[in-house]
């Protein structure tokens, strides 16, 4: 494609660096969202606000969406001022979001049917890396429609995956995650051991991270457990929806998944005491604070 125009919902932290990258490499942009001020920023550089999903589908050639939910997603496609409404015939829908593959699935077939293409293609790395187009970018579907859409996926990620058929890079972001927040929970919970033991917790993440157990999620963790510094950008009622998406997922394919079920009961009791917008590594303070 050369210089589709891009419909983009969803303009949220995340949304707005790569509704930023867009404008900077010359895309024209339609764009909707509730947070009246990031939408006139937007507007304010040439892009062009529309009210309904149906709507910015029947302007653009892309229709890309970073939400929150499965259930946002389905609310988006559907319904008489919805995106499959509108979508025009070789227009592609893009999910950047962590979905549920098997809505995703779904949505993908109705969009077929009307002509219309989609790539499921959840992220990695953060707002900053998206403002720069510096994303891992996991994408999924129809081999000759990511093709299609490649430069521009190029223009937003520095790591651009394929991972097969449509929902297979929703499974893989599922499968990140749970692996990175369950990290997250197990560092957290050893610092918050060791604070309560009096160890000093700087000459513990000195010894931990001179081992192989060293990692980014482990710096976090340390930041915020020693240093005080919460900066991972990733809150923990995202964490535990993506995590119940994955427990989900597993019991969808027939099987369980145990630790994911322990990782998700921390952080539902984490989000139950109210910390539902603090970053996960936060989750340090529930840990401390648990009694028998």
């Amino acid at each position: 494609m050369d210089k589709p125009v891009i419909g983009f919902i969803g303009l949220g932290l995340m949304g707005s660096n790569m509704a930023d990258c867009l404008l900077d490499n010359g895309f024209k942009l339609n764009v909707m969202g509730r947070k009246k001020d990031v939408i006139a920023a937007a507007t304010a550089r040439g892009a062009v606000e529309v009210k309904t999903p149906k709507e910015l589908a029947e302007a653009s050639d892309i229709i890309m969406l970073c939400v929150t939910t499965s259930e946002v997603v389905e609310s988006l496609i559907y319904g008489d001022d919805g995106i499959l409404a509108g979508a025009k015939d070789g227009a592609v829908v893009i999910d950047y979001g962590t979905s549920i593959p098997a809505s995703t699935r779904k949505i993908g077939a109705d969009l077929a049917a009307k002509g219309v293409g989609m790539l499921d293609a959840p992220l990695g790395r953060t707002p900053a890396h998206a403002k720069d187009g510096l994303l891992n970018i996991m994408a999924a579907g129809d081999k000759e429609i990511f093709e299609k859409v490649k430069p521009v996926l190029d223009v937003q990620g520095e790591n651009v995956f394929y991972f097969g058929d449509l929902g297979a890079g929703h499974v893989a972001k599922l499968i990140n995650n749970f692996m990175g927040m369950t990290t997250v929970c197990a560092m957290s919970q050893a610092f918050a051991v060791a604070k309560r033991a009096g160890l000093d917790t700087q000459q513990l993440f000195d010894v931990m991270s001179a081992g192989p157990s060293n990692s980014p999620f482990m710096q976090f963790c340390k930041n915020y457990a020693v240093d005080d510094v919460s900066d991972l950008g990733f809150t923990i009622g995202n964490a535990n929806k993506d995590i119940a998406y994955f427990v989900q997922m597993a019991e969808d394919m027939g099987t369980r998944t145990p630790i994911a079920e322990g990782t998700a009961s921390n952080l539902q009791a984490a989000l139950d005491s109210g910390m539902g917008d603090s970053n996960v590594p936060e989750i340090f303070d529930y840990f401390l604070k648990l009694q028998k």
